[in-house]
């Protein structure tokens, strides 16, 4: 398809990995994205291998190892250290890709560098803030406020033939298509989330999620290679209940003191958990929300992607694979099609009820509800036996489920 002038609205991983996309598959695109300067902001991110696949072959992944780590094995245990279930995954469990644990930034640093160096400088255009679009027959026109390097703001109005909102959970793209949206949906639960650098635990690879949110809950993986004085740069989420509903801002600062007491007493043989809290170089605070699904992604020449299409709950580690996943979608549909309408209503057609199921099941059912069953059965205290309390047969079809809704199981992986 030759449409050149395609404009991607939001430069962040979503908005990258389509640039590349697309680039991959010979299509012109330009990238605006609102921040001017780039800076090393956020914390872990794991990329399951269904979206690692892409990566791979989009010739980035490479570049992704000389800083992150390969993730072989995901673990569960009890808010008292008592083990409950193990499993390794990604390449560790035999599928061709494999699952990295890697720095938002260190992510955003490589995607930016690898669109910048194929697309060209001047097709990645920061400092642009976009405002409202207007759409006729022949194309998208977006105007944009334009911060330049003294402050100065200016409008700009940008033309393009179809504009993709890859722009984030405050998408404007996506409040200019629903307007009457409702207000994002709490799920009762509170994270915290913190960079520690800390020598290695367990495997020194391992995704560890302990205890439930009711009486607190943790999870913690490396996300950085080990440094030179021995030490991974953990990234861990502190998850509890709460009223507490706050505006969703990923830059929110926490508060060491609204959360720790509840993780006083978790000091286990392989994570001293109140230490890893104290010495944090990063410390965020964010609610537990997501929206609710939206029956159409697609308005004439525009159309959503990644979480501005389907933000979900960050639980089951999934929310950057389902955008890039979304990439690989919509820039093969506009390289097949020669109507680039037709094209974005095939995208959604092939994503929507499949990100529906995954919003679904991370609110309701994602891996870590086997820590609630374990709580909840147990009364939150400890057990003797574990198979007392759940069967590996009912711990694997949970897993298994989820896996399936999401798209990456094994089965389909080494298909």
């Amino acid at each position: 398809m030759d449409t050149p002038g395609i404009i991607i609205n939001g430069g962040g991983v979503g908005g990258l990995t389509l640039a590349l996309e697309l680039h991959r598959l010979g299509i012109e695109c330009e990238v605006y994205e609102s921040v001017r300067e780039i800076r090393p902001l956020g914390v872990g991110i794991s990329i399951l291998p269904h979206a690692t696949r892409i990566l791979t072959e989009l010739d980035v992944v490479d570049a992704m190892l000389e800083k992150c780590l390969i993730a072989t094995e995901s673990l569960y245990y009890n808010r008292f250290g008592q083990f409950v279930y193990s499993e390794p995954i990604g390449a560790a469990d035999g599928v061709p890709w494999p699952q990295l644990s890697i720095h938002r930034a260190d992510l955003y640093d490589v995607l930016f560098a690898k669109a910048t160096e194929r697309l060209g400088e001047d097709r990645i255009h920061l400092g642009h803030r976009l405002s409202r679009f207007e759409q006729d027959d022949e194309g998208v026109t977006c105007f944009y406020d334009y911060t330049d390097a003294t402050g100065l703001i200016s409008p700009i109005e940008v033309r393009g033939s179809i504009l993709i909102g890859s722009d984030g959970i405050h998408s404007v793209v996506r409040k200019q298509l629903n307007p009457t949206e409702g207000m994002p949906l709490y799920q009762g639960y509170n994270m915290f989330r913190g960079i520690t650098y800390a020598k290695p635990f367990l495997s020194g690879s391992a995704m560890l999620r302990i205890g439930w949110y009711t009486s607190g809950k943790l999870t913690i993986y490396p996300c950085r290679q080990t440094d030179e004085n021995g030490d991974q740069a953990m990234n861990w989420i502190a998850g509890i209940e709460s009223d507490r509903h706050l505006e969703r801002d990923w830059g929110r600062r926490g508060k060491l003191e609204d959360f720790a007491d509840i993780y006083a007493d978790w000091k286990f043989d392989f994570l001293d958990v109140p230490s890893i809290f104290e010495n944090a170089d990063t410390l965020l605070e964010y609610p537990m929300v997501d929206q609710e699904p939206i029956d159409r992604w697609t308005v004439g020449r525009v159309t959503l992607l990644g979480d501005a299409a389907h933000p979900m709950v960050p639980r089951g580690s999934n929310g950057a694979g389902q955008a890039i996943l979304d990439c690989r979608s919509l820039a093969e549909a506009l390289a097949g099609n020669a109507d680039p309408i037709a094209a974005m209503h095939a995208y959604e057609e092939d994503r929507r009820l499949k990100t529906t199921a995954v919003v679904l099941k991370n609110r309701k059912e994602p891996t870590d509800v086997i820590l609630r069953e374990v709580c909840l059965r147990t009364g939150d205290k400890p057990f003797d036996q574990l198979d007392d309390v759940i069967t590996q047969d009912e711990i694997e079809a949970i897993t298994s489920s989820y896996k399936n809704t999401a798209g990456y199981s094994k089965a389909k992986l080494t298909a």
